[in-house]
């Protein structure tokens, strides 16, 4: 819960995200709130990440040089695909013989809050290993749990927040030494030893978003075989905490199924290489990985489904605009039956293409 103000006799940390997605724009809502500056920079990004910008009050700058120029703190909130591209958009930034940031000015922290292995975030890591510290300084960082939310109606001044675990020789109490923006962002600095922190959601999000793939198999298997009803009232009836886990673990997980592709491999990859669980051969009598299948399963509902095409409603605007209605997936039921659509045509498609070839053959 964040709650903290900030003494008005310190000056505060200047913010930059990128970007503006579903949580980047929901910290920023929760760190203007708290009275900090916050910008971005949305140049060829889409009129919807535009729009979560302006909704949040945070100002869009045009160019990273003005970014690096006008922040103390950047955090990298993107897929995780995007993840090692951004940090290299900011150093380039910084290298650049157009980079205005004054030679005085204290160091820019950069906190990679993405969600990648270890291996991934040591390797980003290195890349500002040439630079001095005195110009740019690296945090590994994590997200755990869902965007911020503002306070309801009779429950104070809290907002809600996610966890924003850091690890690496440098934390936001470098930057911040009154600790306010770290207890507004309820940051913990777990470890100096960067990749803590990216271990640490590798293993959160195993079991969130990875049950989140096996929920979504299981009712499109029980909606294909006829018994999603009966599963239902079974578990309503044995275990109604698990009912209400799988129904809100499968709606609302398509529009961010796309992204989620990429961090089920970079899980894989946690579990394969640090956790000693190399996927190898089950008929060898080996371990075999399981989060690859997870990729396939958000990789088929962003792409084989239309359930790709819905997405996150933005904060502040219009829920019922063009940009923010929610088509289908609005009910488990919804879910599976747009699954099985897209596991049928996909089938049909198989179908026809081994006749072509059958025919050719002939």
């Amino acid at each position: 819960m964040a709650d903290t103000k900030v003494p008005e006799t310190e000056a505060k940390p200047r913010i930059g995200i990128i970007s503006m997605g579903d949580m980047g724009s929901g910290l920023a809502r929760l760190i203007v709130a708290h009275g900090y500056h916050v910008v971005t920079n949305c140049t060829g990004r889409s009129e919807d990440t535009i729009s979560r910008a302006r909704a949040a009050g945070v100002e869009n700058l045009p160019t990273d040089n003005d970014l690096i120029t006008n922040c103390d703190l950047i955090l990298s909130i993107v897929p995780p695909k995007d993840a090692l591209q951004t940090a290299e958009r900011i150093l380039s930034a910084i290298s650049s013989p157009d980079n205005h940031r004054p030679s005085g000015k204290k160091p820019l922290y950069f906190a990679d809050m993405n969600a990648v292995s270890p291996a991934t975030v040591r390797s980003i890591a290195s890349l500002f290993s040439p630079f001095p510290d005195s110009t740019i300084r690296f945090i590994d960082g994590s997200i755990l749990g869902g965007p911020p939310s503002p306070p309801q109606e009779g429950q104070g001044q809290k907002w809600t927040t996610p966890l924003l675990p850091t690890s690496g020789p440098f934390s936001l109490s470098h930057l911040d030494p009154t600790n306010a923006l770290p207890r507004i962002l309820s940051n913990k600095h777990i470890s100096d030893s960067i990749g803590q922190a990216s271990a640490l959601k590798m293993c959160f999000a195993s079991l969130s978003k990875g049950y989140t793939a096996i929920a979504v198999q299981t009712v499109t298997t029980a909606y294909r075989l006829g018994v999603l009803d009966h599963l239902k009232d079974s578990l309503r009836q044995l275990s109604p905490a698990n009912l209400e886990r799988m129904e809100r673990a499968v709606v609302g997980m398509a529009p961010k199924a796309y992204r989620w592709v990429r961090e089920m491999e970079e899980i894989s990859e946690t579990h394969a290489q640090d956790g000693g669980f190399l996927t190898t051969s089950a008929a060898q009598g080996e371990i075999e990985g399981i989060f690859d299948g997870a990729a396939g399963i958000f990789r088929f509902v962003a792409e084989g489904t239309v359930l790709g095409e819905e997405k996150v409603p933005t904060a502040g605007t219009d829920s019922g605009s063009a940009s923010n209605k929610r088509v289908r997936e609005t009910t488990t039921e919804d879910v599976a039956r747009c699954m099985a659509e897209g596991l049928e045509a996909r089938e049909n498609k198989k179908r026809k293409e081994t006749h072509k070839e059958q025919v050719v053959e002939e």
